[in-house]
């Protein structure tokens, strides 16, 4: 504890110029110590207790976590809620048909009366958040080994969870720090009727689709309006028709200024996963094991989905949710690995534990804490590597096939029909679910691209994995099918009941014998079960290693700071609150080529392609732009901008997140990063690393002029 003290003094009293004012995703409890100077010295007018308060209304408070893996914020005194197109992608997906096609033509609510319920959607608020390192640690010892520290930190977060127990509604989340070294509990309060209140068309919302994914210069319309409902008393309520539009603590003011080149800007939002901290070996088995691997399957079935997409308007509306999905990590990956190996990451890691190593030889007492920390990496490293390519194996191509990770959702209730003694009452619920899993699973599913997809894959898995290390069932492919995997595809599909949804629903009413029996013998299930019990092999072969690496990485983020004393180090993202600051910048993506800091309406008409459903413009949006009627969204030249680039470190969940300028104005949506700077999670260039935002004078122009939906900014609070 007194090392880890030492520490939080430095921490929370030091900071240098050796980091970069651009890198970071900094903790708000801390920005009065760490960053508020640095940020005022940037240009921000505003103070750290505007942004993070406890006692007063903040920034904080218009800020939601939306869904499960987004960033959300309030814009009106009425709940109204921002976020990104393909944030809220699902919802709007979940609504639309044939009939309603809302992902092609969009949605605007025009009164409150035509909003769209969202079941399980929900926005939820930061209360709080508290350090709880002392407390966690209670009773820690270095000399514990991994298994019963583990067991003993949980223990107390359990406590610690009891104990702050409130009979409010309030969520409690305590989560680690810095690899385990630190420990902050959050108080959340979750609101559970989210109402779809607008969306662009798809060809504004996600303009240049796939194709401009990850890519500067940018022109994507990337926003969607939704609406928090309360009780009577404004508390958090289940969906019911008299909930009342939330009034929040704090909404947003929108700036109707734009920003100029080397403004002053900060994100501020739920970053979900970096990685900054990593040895050069976890860096090399990501590059050259796992990545290779995700791309070239999501390659294969990204390809097969699109082609009949393209030949089905109602495939198109299908498939849109699961092709966005795919490819967003899929071209992400393809940017990681460029960037990691045009910044010679691995190397620079490489070379940096070797100073270390030496740094540690001539300090006996750190040599006597660390000495084993870096070729114990080496050697966990080595052995994990085999597992690793296992089980991306398993999981994109194995659980790629989409009939066979359908099939392995019914793996409990079978396992509770099976039970000597039955739950019936645990066996209802469970049926319930899966009565409606069906019922979602095929309003989404064209069997032929799954068809295709499981050819592919099999032929893929069986030729990338040792024969000793295939699951089980593909013997049975061997030995019955010769390993013609086009032959066993035919025989799975044709066979298993799983492809048949009025079958599957009549045989789940009645959850018995005949159920159980019927499913156990299916070959959708029986390949997936062969599939789980791969991973459970994997899991228990790669547990002790992946437990070994938890502890190096605790000590390995405490050798960092123990190597670098005057740094002052920000903690990897973890799915909470979170600021990053920089400026409004373009960048050089490669020798001779710069990219200015903001689009236009007129890079929209550039692209413009008629026959590629990513590049198609709607007629009024080429109306408006041909007679100039940008009302009073333009910029000073008259000009209608669209996006704008600029250094503040975001990542994955920094999806919708606000974008603010020096006063604290919403000057924009963060949605994106540059594809020369998706290698951020692992290593930033500041030259080189751009998050993307939405201007959000673009975004009320599309709600304003091209949708006539006024009313909704007539419920904002502009800043002319």
């Amino acid at each position: 504890m007194k090392r880890i003290s030492i520490i939080f003094l430095l921490f929370l009293t030091v900071f240098t110029s050796q980091l970069s004012a651009k890198e970071g995703m900094w903790i708000p409890l801390f920005l009065g110590e760490l960053n508020e100077a640095q940020m005022k010295e940037m240009g921000m007018n505003i103070t750290a207790e505007d942004i993070y308060s406890i006692n007063n209304a903040s920034l904080k408070d218009a800020i939601v976590i939306f869904g499960r893996g987004c960033t959300g914020e309030l814009i009106s005194d009425q709940g109204l809620l921002l976020t990104n197109h393909h944030c809220g992608y699902g919802q709007i997906q979940s609504h639309s048909s044939i009939e309603h096609d809302y992902l092609t033509d969009g949605f605007w609510a025009m009164d409150k009366g035509e909003e769209l319920v969202n079941p399980g959607l929900t926005a939820t608020f930061l209360v709080e958040m508290r350090e709880v390192t002392e407390e966690v640690l209670k009773g820690i010892d270095e000399q514990l080994d991994e298994k019963k520290r583990d067991e003993l930190v949980k223990d107390n977060i359990k406590k610690l969870k009891e104990a702050n127990a409130m009979d409010n509604g309030i969520d409690i989340v305590i989560k680690p720090f810095f690899s385990g070294n630190r420990y902050f509990m959050f108080f959340y309060e979750v609101y559970k009727d989210i109402r779809l209140v607008g969306a662009p068309p798809s060809n504004i919302g996600k303009f240049g689709g796939d194709t401009d994914n990850w890519m500067w210069p940018r022109h994507t319309g990337d926003f969607s309006l939704f609406r928090i409902y309360a009780d009577e008393n404004n508390r958090p309520a289940k969906y019911a028709k008299d909930n009342v539009p939330y009034n929040p603590k704090k909404h947003l003011k929108i700036s109707l200024q734009g920003v100029e080149k080397g403004d002053f800007t900060f994100v501020y939002g739920y970053p979900g996963t970096t990685r900054e901290y990593l040895v050069s070996d976890a860096v090399k088995l990501i590059t050259e094991e796992e990545n290779p691997i995700k791309i070239k399957m999501r390659t294969i079935r990204l390809d097969i989905m699109k082609a009949a997409q393209n030949l089905d308007p109602k495939v198109r509306i299908q498939y849109a949710g699961k092709v966005a999905s795919l490819a967003n990590g899929w071209k992400k990956w393809q940017g990681e690995n460029k960037g990691i190996k045009r910044m010679n990451a691995i190397e620079n890691k490489f070379i940096k534990e070797n100073e270390m190593i030496k740094w540690m030889d001539e300090n006996p007492e750190m040599k006597a804490k660390y000495s084993d920390v870096i070729p114990e990496y080496r050697k966990l490293y080595a052995e994990l590597s085999p597992w690793t390519k296992q089980y991306q194996y398993y999981r994109e191509a194995g659980m790629g096939i989409e009939l066979v990770s359908f099939a392995s959702r019914f793996q409990n209730i079978i396992e509770e029909l099976e039970k000597e003694e039955l739950d019936e009452t645990k066996i209802e619920e469970m049926a319930v679910k899966l009565d409606k899993s069906i019922a979602s699973f095929f309003k989404n599913y064209y069997q032929p691209i799954d068809e295709a997809i499981a050819v592919r894959l099999l032929d893929e898995y069986y030729v990338g994995v040792d024969t000793e290390d295939l699951p089980d069932y593909f013997t049975f492919i061997e030995k019955k099918y010769k390993n013609d995997f086009k032959k066993y595809v035919s025989y799975l599909f044709e066979k298993s009941i799983f492809t048949q949804q009025d079958d599957l629903t009549s045989l789940l009413a009645k959850h018995d014998k005949k159920f159980l029996k019927t499913i156990k013998k299916d070959p959708a299930f029986q390949f997936s079960q062969s599939l789980t019990n791969k991973s459970e092999e994997i899991k228990e072969a790669s547990e002790d290693l992946t437990s070994g690496l938890q502890g190096l990485d605790r000590a390995y983020m405490q050798m960092q700071m123990d190597y670098q004393p005057t740094e002052v180090f920000y903690p990897d993202a973890n799915f909470t609150m979170r600021i990053a600051y920089g400026q409004v910048d373009g960048y050089f993506p490669r020798d001779g080529v710069y990219y200015e800091h903001f689009t236009t309406l007129d890079g929209i008409m550039q692209k413009e392609n008629p026959d590629i459903y990513d590049y198609v413009v709607k007629d009024q949006l080429k109306k408006l732009y041909q007679e100039k009627d940008f009302g009073a969204y333009a910029n000073k030249e008259g000009q209608m901008n669209v996006c704008f680039a600029a250094s503040n470190h975001t990542t994955g969940g920094n999806s919708g997140s606000p974008v603010f300028n020096a006063d604290g104005h919403l000057i924009g949506i963060n949605f994106d990063r540059n594809w020369e700077g998706t290698m951020s999670d692992i290593v930033y260039d500041p030259d080189q690393c751009r998050n993307i935002t939405l201007d959000i004078r673009y975004c009320l122009f599309i709600i304003d002029k091209f949708a006539g939906a006024g009313h909704l900014v007539e419920e904002m609070s502009l800043i002319k």
